[in-house]
């Protein structure tokens, strides 16, 4: 599944478009009663995996789920269309995602603070979100959307190593400096994942995620299914602590 890097670097190629009209309109997912033919994109929003396309009538809420795509481009060796919006000078295509119309209400109830790549990202109330649930495995807090919107399992296992601290710890059992410590290193991965996915790179850079050996100790890294969600965590007991 895309993180929420990879959806702001899907945006950055979109956002050529923003202020176009879009001329055609094709896919699985446009509803009969669709204006947008005629329509111009005013802005294009990310929150975490999500993107909304926003025009004045409609805006589409497009989730690339497991194995969705997009492209510049209509790919004729996919059969999955689900939304292609065609403007002057090019266009954007989905592929196996879902696309939903959704309002301006909508939007106004997300909590755009909860976004890992937003510049409105709040860490003391992701702090206070994580201190409200003590018992819960920081492997599953960082995969919990509520609070880590965008965060993946690439990013929570190589935060967490980053921090050294064992996926199956208990929020309320650790420090107050590892707690900030784990919440600054998710963020700081976020925008290095961001760089190296752009290079092409980012796999190259993995220091835990599905690794053979630990760089620090040489031990074997451990692969196991943790927490209640059961993602895989690639993880060393030898440098990361367990609380």
């Amino acid at each position: 599944m895309p993180e929420g890097p990879t959806i702001v670097l899907m945006k950055e190629d979109l956002q050529k478009f923003v202020g176009e009209k879009v001329i055609d309109v094709d896919g699985s997912e446009i509803p009969n009663e669709s204006e947008v033919k005629g329509e111009i994109l005013r802005e294009i929003k990310t929150f975490g995996k999500q993107t909304y396309l926003i025009f004045d009538k409609i805006i589409f809420k497009i989730h690339l789920m497991m194995f969705g795509s997009y492209s510049l481009y209509e790919r004729k060796d996919i059969d999955t269309l689900k939304l292609g919006l065609k403007f002057k000078d090019g266009g954007m295509y989905f592929y196996t995602c879902v696309v939903k119309i959704v309002d301006e209400s909508y939007l106004k109830k997300i909590n755009w603070e909860a976004d890992i790549m937003s510049r409105k990202w709040d860490p003391e109330k992701t702090e206070k979100n994580l201190l409200d649930n003590p018992k819960m495995m920081i492997c599953d807090a960082l995969m919990n959307q509520d609070i880590f919107s965008g965060v993946g399992n690439i990013i929570k296992n190589e935060a967490l190593f980053r921090a050294r601290i064992h996926p199956e710890s208990l929020i309320g059992k650790l420090p107050s400096k590892k707690l900030k410590e784990i919440i600054e290193e998710a963020r700081n991965y976020s925008f290095d994942f961001k760089r190296w996915k752009k290079a092409n790179v980012l796999s190259k850079n993995f220091q835990i995620y599905h690794q053979k050996s630990c760089p620090i100790c040489g031990a074997e890294v451990i692969k196991k299914d943790t927490g209640k969600s059961k993602r895989t965590s690639f993880f060393c007991e030898n440098d990361q602590k367990l609380y």
